[in-house]
């Protein structure tokens, strides 16, 4: 689904209609897909003993283009059977083609005009299996005038009093919603289901507009796709069709090097089961075979509950990775598809030291004596190594001792995947943590951009940038992922499919909304987002993987 501002659809309508496609063919599109995405999701959600029953819509319709869709929507449903029902508000009905074309489906109309104390649209509510709501577009200004604001407060009234109030569809967004900002004037009506016209409405990906609206679905209204000012949206938002796109195929006859080998470096003795989340759920995500390189002391402790693993044992310097562990990682890179490091490091310096001896290439200090599960050859040699790297994710603490290397950007193979929180990535931009929140997406295109590596700036609507300048936004905001652990798990994801060969935003996009998606089904399997854990999370990507 792709993501634009209120100026970018206004700017693709005007260069659709100078290319042929009128807004009255558009219109027509739009009202039609509304019909559908309305009569899919009634059916969806009605029991199998009431499917018969004739549906009732009732369709609020202002004075604006969302006026027009929903009238249109209105004729399409008539036509299939269903009665329905318009409430004109600041909307003439005389004169009106689609009131007309309406009432000759034997659609029934009525003004607010005429219903001063609003009785009659309190018993079309009381009939109604479903509201349209199509009094605003999307170009609304708050405050809302008090005409608006009156009509919208008696709905949202006459629905609190229903014991079994219709469900409720926002028509491209719901009325009273500032599309670019997100704010929202306090009487819009809170949605079941928004069917977005052609994009999504980048407000509605922000707070509090995204609890108003909803589910979010998107409707075709006809644009040519080789047209450039739709062509060149580079903003898009995760969906499970484009999730399912990109992950890789599984052929019957793969073997475990057919999904490749990601190697873990992860944990300190302060953070043990950092590693073991990432370990797991780059397994979960369906990789050949996870290399653990870990801290030798915590191999006794990880073992017995990640039998599935290879294990690389790292010498330690006060529990952390010491600085010469990483000639060791550096000799035993052969297999590795892709480097995930940084889940539970812990922030010593001697770990700050590995990651740029890692980086160099070099091996850093020469430790005293072999340590660890390493090759004969690799064990013997008495000179530094120099290696090329895998792919890489950086996580966490590898972030943090990243952003102390001057030019680090330039030390890590070419799109690497860096997956800061705002305090993270507050590190390594030298922002502040509120500037870095106020303007989430245009940071993380702007830094992807000037670093070369992809970014994905975790929180409430987790943002992935490509250098290129696309950005894809996760659709979810939920405190089931405000969990110590989660992101380990969703590093240990994205590393996952890096290794699989997925590119760096692919990778990025696919697992960040397969955690999201974890992260919903967690709370809905314990019962509470509050009591969700981390390994909960993981132990449902199985079950997102499946619906896709």
């Amino acid at each position: 689904m792709k993501l634009v501002s209120v100026a970018e659809m206004r700017a693709i309508e005007q260069e659709a209609n100078a290319s042929g496609l009128s807004y009255a063919q558009m219109m027509e599109n739009a009202g039609r897909g509304l019909a559908s995405e309305v009569a899919n999701f009634l059916r969806d959600n009605t029991p199998p003993a009431q499917s018969d029953i004739p549906a009732e819509a009732l369709g609020l319709v202002g004075p604006g283009n969302n006026g027009g869709d929903t009238l249109v929507a209105l004729a399409a449903l008539a036509a299939q059977g269903w009665k329905t029902r318009a409430y004109l508000v600041r909307r003439k009905a005389e004169a009106d083609a689609l009131v007309e074309r309406l009432r000759k489906h034997g659609g029934e109309v009525v003004s607010a005009t005429q219903d001063s104390d609003y009785t009659q649209l309190r018993h079309l509510l009381e009939n109604a299996d479903v509201v349209l709501d199509g009094v605003l577009g999307t170009g609304t200004q708050l405050p809302l005038k008090p005409e608006i604001a009156t009509v919208l407060q008696a709905v949202n009234q006459a629905l609190s009093e229903l014991a079994m109030p219709p469900y409720v569809v926002a028509v491209d967004c719901p009325s009273g919603v500032d599309c670019d900002s997100g704010q929202a004037a306090p009487e819009v009506i809170p949605a079941s289901v928004t069917v977005c016209m052609a994009a999504v409405k980048r407000g509605l990906l922000n707070l509090p507009a995204f609890e108003l609206a909803g589910e979010l679905r998107v409707t075709d209204i006809g644009l040519d796709e080789e047209m450039p000012s739709w062509k060149n949206i580079r903003h898009f938002v995760a969906d499970s069709e484009m999730v399912s796109e990109l992950l890789p195929a599984r052929p019957a006859d793969a073997h475990k090097g057919t999904f490749g080998t990601l190697l873990v470096t992860a944990g300190s003795v302060g953070y043990t089961g950092a590693a073991l989340l990432a370990g797991k759920s780059a397994y979960r995500a369906g990789v050949g075979l996870v290399q653990m390189a870990v801290p030798g002391a915590l191999h006794p402790i990880l073992a017995g509950a990640f039998p599935e693993a290879t294990w690389i044992l790292l010498p330690t310097e006060k529990g952390v990775i010491a600085e010469h562990a990483a000639e060791i990682l550096l000799k035993n890179l052969e297999r590795a598809t892709a480097l995930l490091l940084g889940p539970g490091l812990g922030n010593e310096e001697t770990t700050g030291k590995f990651l740029e001896a890692l980086l160099n290439g070099t091996g850093g200090k020469k430790p005293a004596a072999p340590i660890g599960f390493v090759r004969r050859d690799a064990a013997q040699t008495e000179t530094g190594v120099t290696a090329t790297l895998p792919p890489m994710v950086i996580d966490a603490d590898g972030l943090r001792h990243l952003s102390k290397l001057s030019e680090w950007h330039k030390r890590l193979p070419p799109e690497s995947i860096l997956t800061p929180h705002p305090g993270e990535m507050a590190a390594l931009t030298g922002l502040e943590k509120d500037q870095i929140q106020a303007n989430r997406l245009t940071i993380a295109a702007e830094y992807a951009a000037a670093w070369g590596h992809v970014v994905v700036l975790k929180g409430a609507f987790t943002v992935i940038a490509a250098p290129d300048g696309r950005t894809t936004l996760i659709p979810v905001a939920t405190p089931a992922l405000a969990r110590a652990g989660t992101g380990d798990v969703l590093a240990g994801l994205i590393g996952g499919l890096r290794a699989q060969g997925l590119s760096a935003y692919e990778a990025a996009v696919a697992g960040a909304w397969i955690h999201a998606q974890a992260g919903l089904k967690a709370a809905e399997t314990v019962g509470a987002e509050a009591a969700v854990l981390a390994g909960d999370v993981m132990e449902t990507i199985g079950a997102v993987l499946s619906g896709l």
